[in-house]
């Protein structure tokens, strides 16, 4: 057997070298590329490999290790999960800096390979800079922490045991039903070791992309009950886009009339003009949406996790008869529905030839597509601003960014009020227009996500919308997008404080506290300069005071050669009453505050009627 004697490190960057997919026909490299931000726990041994690697698995240095941890996941999730990225960090606090983004990426089935630097496997020089010691357990370290939030977890404290652990991450992050994130914590001695490893273990390797076919027997009962159904519904989530089973989605839906709701991670599966497009569905549905679902006899959920916001608390959909295609037999399961276990395109495809002659009742159609022409008049009255109003509604400020770019451009946002805002309102012509991070609802997400949209898709417009809360939290990656040349285009919206909770807050009976710069404990109120703030990390800035030179600030925006952010001062108050579904918030019980007994009170009815739809 022919060997060759590397180190740990840089056994492990050959090997993920030399890993390739298939996309859009073209044999690529899985990994994209690896964030880094060097520390004495990745700097020595890491850093040799990666800069003897730099052309085939290109570095990037960013300024916030949750930050760059964002991006590439959001690279992954631009890319449909095809390819991803590789995070490496330090022990310490650059190791748990990471700990958030691998939540988000757990929570949203996204793959990323996390490789955090670890203590000593030797325990020579115990403990070590930034070492979490436990007072009970020997083996633990600060990276335990990533165990919950992680798809597949290993710590490496033997060069060879690469050879057993590496085909595993792959395995992991391209299995369409576990994919998720990957934490490899390398220890940093480890990282140095040599060890003579078989060479025909860097040989280049094409991973395909598994398709599940459905059991028969459980498409058997689909199509059963889809043919008997008066009022079915579909509700497409992010498995559509993941499998690309949106083109065929949409034949499936023309040629049987079967209406088209959208969860957020969905949303663009179909073009908003697709006739049997109704929009969102659920807590920020459209109206047309969710009358549907209160009318339906059959709902059946593709590629969905069934999340609160999709089903209103499970209120949406009590009562009615429930399937769930999904490649994830967890997920599948879900709320006593009829499991179809299996890829969403190979699913959706069987569906469309199995109902060949079928449609829905004409009536049913027609009045679907009155609702949604009454709907996209909401949409129509809830973003059109007057250009002088000093403070617009967050909807306003989407009706102009919408109308200022073509139908190529993505929009990226997190947290907040702006993604129940622009879930409603939103119109997205082509699959990946649509790219909010809401499964975690992450703030700080928004700019380091712009920058992995813009690595995935570097042809297309990307514009981030983000609330001054988000922004102050993570705004770092906005000199890295500098850095880099990739372009975004930044519209801050600043309603001075945390907008969105502070709405709810009012609503569940309290009064405004703690949310709004001005509700909060202060000796005196910041008066911040975001547009100078985003000056002096390099970009482009200017900050507006109306709708009209929002719009006239945005082509400018276009214009420019590099990151550019418009800064506008917005409503704290105002949401769009159109549409929506009740979400379950619960109210305290007892109180000393007469307008929270009076919450509660609506809440526990709201509840009952829940419990009465079952």
């Amino acid at each position: 057997m022919t060997t060759i004697r590397l180190t740990a490190a840089q056994a492990l960057v050959r090997w993920l070298c030399a890993q390739y997919v298939v996309v859009d026909g073209a044999e690529v490299p899985y990994f994209a590329g690896a964030w880094a931000i060097f520390g004495h726990g990745n700097v020595a041994a890491m850093g040799e490999a990666l800069y003897a690697a730099r052309d085939a698995l290109p570095t990037f240095r960013a300024h916030n290790e949750q930050g760059m941890a964002h991006a590439a996941v959001a690279y992954a999730k631009q890319m449909r999960r095809r390819r991803a990225m590789v995070c490496t960090t330090s022990i310490g606090p650059g190791a748990t800096n990471l700990v958030t983004a691998a939540a988000l990426a757990h929570v949203n089935r996204l793959p990323v390979l996390f490789v955090p630097g670890d203590v000593y496997a030797s325990r020579r020089p115990d403990p070590v800079l930034q070492q979490v010691e436990d007072f009970g357990d020997g083996t633990v370290s600060a990276n335990d922490c990533f165990r919950p939030v992680s798809r597949w977890f290993d710590r490496i404290v033997r060069p060879e045991q690469l050879l057993d652990a590496l085909p595993k991450v792959l395995a992991t992050l391209l299995d369409p039903a576990n994919c998720g994130p990957v934490t490899l914590a390398f220890c940093q001695d480890v990282q140095a070791e040599a060890f003579d490893y078989p060479l025909s273990f860097f040989e280049r390797r094409i991973w395909t992309q598994r398709r599940p076919p459905a059991d028969p027997r459980e498409l058997d009962a689909l199509e059963a009950a889809l043919r008997v159904a008066k009022r079915p519904l579909l509700v497409s989530g992010g498995g559509v886009l993941y499998s690309q089973a949106e083109t065929a989605l949409a034949v499936l839906a023309e040629a049987t009339g079967l209406p088209v709701a959208e969860t957020q991670a969905g949303k663009g599966a179909l073009p908003w003009t697709h006739p049997c497009a109704l929009g969102s569905i659920g807590v920020t549905g459209s109206s047309a949406a969710n009358a549907m679902a209160q009318e339906a006899d059959l709902v059946v959920g593709i590629g969905t996790r069934l999340q609160d916001f999709t089903t209103g608390s499970r209120s949406l959909f009590e009562g009615k008869r429930l399937f769930q295609v999904n490649v994830q037999s967890f997920d599948a399961h879900k709320h006593g529905a009829t499991a179809v276990v299996g890829d969403a395109l190979t699913v959706v495809e069987a569906l469309r030839e199995r109902l060949q002659g079928w449609r829905v009742a004409g009536e049913v159609v027609e009045r679907d597509r009155t609702a949604v022409v009454a709907w996209n008049a909401d949409v129509v009255v809830a973003t059109s601003g007057e250009a002088g109003k000093a403070l617009p509604s967050d909807a306003q400020v989407i009706g102009a960014v919408q109308g200022s770019f073509g139908d190529d451009v993505v929009v990226v946002c997190a947290a907040g009020g702006l993604p129940g805002e622009l879930h409603k309102l939103w119109r997205t012509a082509r699959p990946g227009g649509y790219h909010l991070e809401y499964g975690y609802s992450c703030m700080g997400y928004e700019i380091a996500g712009g920058v992995g949209v813009k690595m995935a898709e570097p042809q297309r417009e990307v514009v981030v919308m983000v609330g001054d809360g988000s922004y102050l939290m993570l705004n770092s990656e906005l000199a890295t997008s500098v850095m880099l040349g990739l372009k975004l285009v930044v519209v801050l919206l600043d309603n001075r404080g945390y907008g969105c909770i502070n709405r709810l807050q009012q609503a569940t009976g309290s009064p405004g506290f703690n949310n709004l710069l001005a509700d909060a404990r202060h000796a005196a109120l910041p008066d911040i300069d975001f547009a100078a703030h985003a000056r002096s990390l390099g970009a482009l800035a200017e900050h507006v005071a109306t709708l009209g030179e929002l719009q006239a600030a945005l082509q400018r925006a276009r214009a420019a050669e590099r990151s550019t952010v418009v800064v506008i001062d917005t409503d704290p108050l105002k949401t769009t009453e159109a549409g929506g579904w009740w979400w379950d918030v619960a109210v305290p019980e007892v109180s000393d505050r007469p307008e929270v007994n009076a919450a509660r009170r609506d809440y526990e009815q709201r509840v009952r009627m829940k419990r009465d739809l079952s």
